[in-house]
């Protein structure tokens, strides 16, 4: 237990208001709150993207385009959290169906933000319920996936939405392009968002196009038409044409590279292992009897419009292990016979293998759930569909009489020289096992209990249902009993009871990929592949759980390669090869990753390698046209182009970082400071502190039943208390007290000397008296509101303050005592109180005409974009009309001459009404410039409110 000299009333609701204030959208102390209250140690870098998005209150939004592995999610995490604080609330996430799981997690573990995943089921149930619009019911930040986000557009765009993040926003960068339908889609749905947060790590990949198909997602007004923006920066000579492109693109494009961040953001590397092995005479018999019967053009076992989709999972299946692929035969087998005796529903094939392959769900959802495909059912026949199940319980009692598999005992090898190469490192003895089948899952686990490393091997997937996982589940509640750690959710409390029995005893986690979703494994260095995805992004997301911030040792990859299948090899050596994803510093390159957009398309042909070749020279002659088409996908001349248009040199990005980073951490250690003491004083009567927090002894009556007694501590502390934080219920109620007490006039006797360090401008000031104000200025402009709180003092003798020292003064220790001479304000004060008003609006209106010039120099280039654009079609008429006339003057014959007089006629007609249309349309596009600019100065007017929040006489000692 500690003591410490409390606060004064009148200090408390200062500090109060300092907490709490909504300060400018591009300093950092905008995002006060945030930076206290986020759970992960923030990097300058992320802290600059974040105020980069916030800044410009009349912004539509920005592309955060930072190189893989920088944390762009916690970049949007801080913009969310910041709307979230400013109590804008209607914010929509929509992100990769396998990465839906993973936003969820880090909102809940690094922002305390619960948000929901909205999908089919959970919105169909509440529309039944609520008979709502479900994206309005939630209570947190709503995450869905591109496709269902196009499947509901209708209801997106009819909410007012506060902030739209997209990830993996490249998916989006062709929407200019017919063929795009999901981009045209959101793009029309979110066309009224005026604030949109785009993420992608290739922000251009094959054509300057694609740049302005990802602009006009956040502002239809930065760039004219399509034909305009060719002329102008794809026709023009480059360096000239790259200069204003890359003046256009500042302000809503920022990208910061590795190389640029290696002082905060420590690498380590990626280490292959390949362990090879080859499959037993029955394994191979089995896989060719199952690779053969799923090349047959009519199959009865799979239903109309999934051929392709289940086609994908029993080839995962089949190259997993025995156990996995009997259990979808049985499947099968099943749901054909109850159809063939009658007594069938016709259950959905795909949700029962869903249960053994857990990312089956993600794939429907990415795939839209249909083969495009897919030929139509005709009526059964009978005798066919018989001779099918015969065949398919042929392959079933093949494969569960194959017990061991080669892979699962070249596994064995595996671990032992993955080990070794652990300690070489110097790296704990921890693994992570992936495999993408449950019935897989528990043969490994089977076929390690009996090793030495079978008491520390623990299961993790979709369900956690196991005896042992519940049984750490419950412990694991004991032991965080009164605490924030525990959330309420049994499957997010029973991940995070695994989490932490492996780091702290476990050795081998076996793990299906779409269970082990959204954890930070940074403690343990040893990926497994047992099976390995066709999806790159999957697999740089597996490697990504242990390769990430905070790992201190290199990362081994182990793959197994079946040496005697050509295409697992060819597949193998693509990944390693040209994704890059095995070894190195970075992992997957921008380059590889962003030419495949969506890993399911090639995902997809793989699939269609493995279903259409059947001999080996087939196999290598559609991997290396696969190989050829990514090779001409990756333009080197377009990443020269990138690094001109969307990056910064380094060390002007290298000095701005190491600012930030000063700045960020002085402000977090001061708020987090001024939250404690104000606490202290606030809850003196409720609880007992020392150096790492407090314990609430009982709660203040008002909010009894919302907050739990118990021990609290600051963000990033032990992690054995509540999270206490400025967005905490409890410290609400505490700022809430301070900020709405009536004070009385007082004298405050501040003591220079138990402050402790020496303050040369206020030394002068010892032994003299005055008074001292303190005023709350809101601001409201450009549609913003920003508060700022203006301490002005004086002495009795007529001296004014000067610069900060008024603020100095309020923190220094400080006791009340009843005044002695109070009066109305002196002169001085009144004068040195209007002079500094006079100074900060002079400064936020300065400020805020920046934005607003801004915003005139995007809506002058933007009418000049379509002035060019419809000078564009008169040039090519014209140029026709030369053509016609040179045509008409070679012709042999007067009839050609006639048809060409005539042709250059008609030309030139059209050429005269546009001449005329071009004088009307230029008119309307400058009086709709015109228009937004009026709208413009109509916001930049200032809406000054001030409120006097104390004056007080003070006295220094």
């Amino acid at each position: 237990m500690i003591t410490q000299q409390l606060l004064t009333q009148h200090q408390s609701q200062y500090y109060a208001w300092l907490l709490t204030r909504r300060a400018a959208g591009d300093s950092v102390e905008s995002l006060a709150s945030v930076l206290v209250d986020s759970q992960v140690d923030l990097n300058p870098h992320q802290v600059e993207a974040a105020l980069f998005a916030c800044s410009n209150p009349l912004s539509r939004g920005v592309i955060l385009a930072d190189e893989v592995g920088l944390g762009k999610t916690i970049e949007a995490g801080l913009v969310i959290s910041q709307r979230w604080a400013e109590r804008r609330r209607r914010i929509l996430i929509i992100v990769p169906a396998n990465l839906r799981k993973q936003w969820h997690q880090e909102l809940h573990d690094k922002f305390s933000l619960q948000g929901l995943i909205l999908e089919a089921k959970n919105y169909n149930t509440i529309q039944k319920q609520d008979r709502h619009n479900p994206f309005l019911t939630a209570s947190g930040p709503v995450i869905c996936s591109y496709q269902f986000a196009k499947s509901k557009a209708d209801h997106i765009k009819n909410i007012d939405w506060d902030l739209v993040v997209l990830d993996e926003a490249h998916r989006l960068r062709n929407v200019y392009k017919t063929s795009n339908v999901i981009a045209k889609t959101l793009k029309e749905a979110l066309d009224g968002v005026h604030s949109k947060v785009l993420l992608t790590a290739t922000p251009l990949q094959n054509s300057l196009l694609e740049l302005y198909g990802l602009v006009s997602i956040i502002d239809d007004r930065v760039f004219g038409d399509i034909e305009s923006f060719k002329s102008q920066f794809t026709a023009h000579p480059r360096e000239q044409a790259f200069a204003a492109l890359r003046t256009r693109l500042a302000p809503v494009c920022k990208r910061t590279l590795r190389r640029q961040v290696q002082q905060y953001v420590p690498y380590t590397a990626r280490m292959a292992i390949v362990e090879e092995f080859t499959p037993s005479s029955e394994e191979r018999e089995l896989s060719s009897l199952v690779a053969d019967y799923l090349r047959r053009p009519n199959l009865k076992a799979l239903p109309k419009g999934q051929r392709q989709l289940i086609s994908l999972v029993l080839w995962k299946l089949l190259a997993s292990s025995t156990h996995a692929i009997a259990g979808a035969l049985e499947t099968m087998v099943k749901r054909l016979q109850g159809e063939l005796d009658g007594t069938s529903e016709d259950p959905d094939l795909a949700a029962v293998l869903n249960e053994d392959y857990e990312s089956l769900d993600e794939t429907v959802d990415e795939w839209n759930g249909q083969d495009p495909n897919a030929p139509s059912r005709t009526l059964i026949e009978r005798d066919v569909v018989a001779q099918e199940i015969a065949e398919l319980r042929h392959f079933r009692t093949l494969a569960t009489n194959i017990r061991d598999n080669a892979k699962g005992k070249a596994l064995l090898t595996a671990l032992d020289r993955a080990f070794s190469e652990l300690e070489r490192l110097g790296a704990a003895k921890k693994a992570i096992i992936f495999t993408e089948s449950k019935r897989t899952q528990e043969y490994l686990l089977s076929l390690l209990a009996d090793t030495s490393y079978g008491d520390g091997i623990l299961l993790f997937n979709g369900t956690n249902s196991d005896a042992k996982a519940q049984a750490l589940y419950k412990d694991w509640l004991k032991r965080y009993e009164g605490t924030d750690r525990i959330t309420g959710s049994k499957t997010a409390d029973t991940r995070a009871a695994l989490v932490e029995h492996f780091k702290e005893r476990g050795t081998v986690m076996i793990a299906t990929e779409a269970g082990a979703e959204g954890i930070n494994l940074q403690f343990c260095s040893l990926v497994i592949n047992y099976d390995l995805p066709w999806n790159p992004q999957r697999i740089e997301q597996r490697i990504g759980r242990c390769h990430r911030y905070g790992q201190k040792f290199d990362v081994v990859v182990v793959n197994f390669v079946d040496r005697s299948n050509e295409a697992d090899a060819r597949v193998y050596e693509l990944l390693s090869q040209k994704f890059q994803l095995f070894e190195g510093v970075f992992g997957a390159s921008d380059e590889v990753m962003g030419a495949i957009g969506s890993g399911v398309d090639f995902e997809r042909r793989i699939a269609d390698i493995y279903q259409n070749c059947r001999d080996p020279a087939a196999i290598k002659t559609s991997f290396d046209q696969l190989q050829l088409d990514l090779s001409n996908e990756i333009s080197e001349a377009m990443v020269k182009t990138r690094q001109i248009l969307v990056e910064n040199f380094d060390e002007q990005v290298q000095d701005k970082l190491r600012i930030r980073a000063e700045d960020s951490l002085s402000a977090r250690c001061k708020y987090e400071r001024m939250l404690m003491d104000l606490t202290r004083t606030e809850l003196a009567n409720y609880a007992t502190f020392d150096e790492d927090g407090f314990v609430l002894q009982r709660t203040p009556e008002s909010v009894r039943g919302a907050i739990n007694p118990g021990r609290y501590e600051l963000p990033r502390r032990s992690g054995g208390a509540y999270l206490y934080r400025i967005g905490h219920p409890l410290a609400v109620w505490v700022t809430h007290q301070a900020k709405t007490r009536e004070l009385a006039s007082t004298r405050l006797v501040f003591d220079y000397a138990a402050y402790g360090t020496q303050i040369s401008t206020l030394k002068a000031y010892r032994g003299k008296t005055g008074w001292l104000t303190l005023k709350l200025l809101s601001v409201e402009a450009l549609g913003n509101q920003e508060q700022h709180l203006v301490v002005a003092a004086s002495t009795s003798d007529g001296q004014a303050l000067a610069e900060d020292d008024p603020e100095k003064l309020l923190r220094l220790p400080a006791r009340s005592k009843s005044a002695e001479f109070f009066t109305a304000m002196d002169a001085t004060l009144v004068e040195d109180v209007e002079a500094r008003k006079t100074a900060l609006l002079r400064e936020i209106n300065k400020r805020n005409l920046g934005y607003f010039e801004q915003e005139v120099r995007k809506l002058d280039a933007w009418a000049d974009d379509l002035k060019l654009g419809l000078e564009q079609e008169i040039k090519v008429i014209d140029a026709d009309i030369k053509e016609v006339r040179r045509s008409a003057a070679t012709s042999p014959t007067l009839e050609e001459k006639l048809t060409y007089q005539k042709r250059q006629r008609d030309l030139e007609a059209k050429r005269t009404k546009l001449r005329r249309e071009l004088f009307a349309r230029q008119d309307d596009i400058e009086a709709q410039r015109n228009d937004l600019i009026t709208q413009l100065e109509a916001q930049l007017q200032q809406q000054v409110v001030e409120q006097t929040l104390f004056t007080i006489e003070w006295e220094l000692v």
